[in-house]
């Protein structure tokens, strides 16, 4: 792989993409940027945070111009270990078309005939080893492990003629998707805004509240009718953060007989 200029490269603010542009591995770009950088609507780039992966760029939204905001969505984020709100250095790269990608399922499957569909399934995607990338099959969400790509090239862009191996489960087991995210969620930007506040924000950076010398949030109630996203909200939250979840029912642990929810 070929860099274009090792000097193009920028720091952008990453935030939330928008919902239909969630799993296909595009990011949209602060369109003043693109003009000062020369970037194209299709060009690749990479995208540096803890790690490294690629993305398509697509030009960014009118209210985004000038704000240096780079939108990629959850699975993207994931990939290169950053959350909302933190920083991405982004420059363009050229790429080569990816001959033979190795695939490893994070579940067990069986799918006759997958490889020779996975082609016309992620045909203009760019991956590269590490890469966590979805797939919907028959109605499921299936996170698959990129293992090896050739050319081993840091990315490659998939198409038509491109060559794919399914393999097994790795026996250590995968990291898996992360199955919500902040696009999944409709209707609750304030809602979200203050959650991330309260919550996302102790546990991603707790030295914050050491500093200006306040105590974090301890607990945060969510009320309302059922069906309002409550526990999607906090299953978000939770994956947002690499933070365990557990839901548990009332009826699990209460009882109306004396002595027996204190049993449970």
């Amino acid at each position: 792989m070929k860099n274009n200029n090792n000097n193009d490269k920028v720091t952008l603010k990453v935030a939330e993409t928008n919902p239909r542009f969630v799993g296909r591995g595009m990011a949209l770009m602060d369109p003043m940027v693109m003009e000062d950088l020369s970037l194209s609507t299709g060009d690749v780039v990479e995208l540096t945070g803890k790690k490294k992966s690629y993305a398509l760029l697509w030009s960014g939204q009118s209210e985004d111009y000038g704000k240096r905001l780079i939108r990629i969505d959850g699975y993207t984020r994931n990939n290169i270990g950053i959350g909302i709100d933190d920083s991405v250095t982004v420059r363009k790269v050229i790429v080569k078309y990816a001959e033979q990608v190795v695939l490893a399922p994070t579940e067990e499957l069986n799918i006759v005939g997958l490889e020779e569909h996975l082609p016309d399934l992620l045909e203009g995607r760019v991956v590269t080893k590490g890469d966590m990338i979805p797939l919907n099959i028959m109605g499921r969400r299936i996170g698959f492990a990129v293992t090896s790509t050739s050319p081993s090239d840091a990315a490659s862009l998939i198409n038509s003629d491109t060559e794919f191996i399914v393999g097994s489960v790795p026996k250590a087991g995968a990291k898996g998707l992360p199955r919500i995210s902040y696009e999944d969620i409709g209707g609750l930007k304030n809602e979200v805004q203050k959650v991330r506040e309260m919550i996302e924000l102790p546990l991603r950076h707790p030295e914050i509240f050491e500093r200006i010398g306040i105590e974090a949030p301890k607990g945060v109630l969510l009320h309302g009718p059922p069906g309002t996203g409550k526990t999607l909200l906090a299953k978000a939250v939770a994956n947002e953060t690499n933070a365990n979840f557990y839901s548990i029912g009332g009826p699990e642990i209460m009882s109306k007989f004396y002595g027996e929810s204190e049993e449970r």
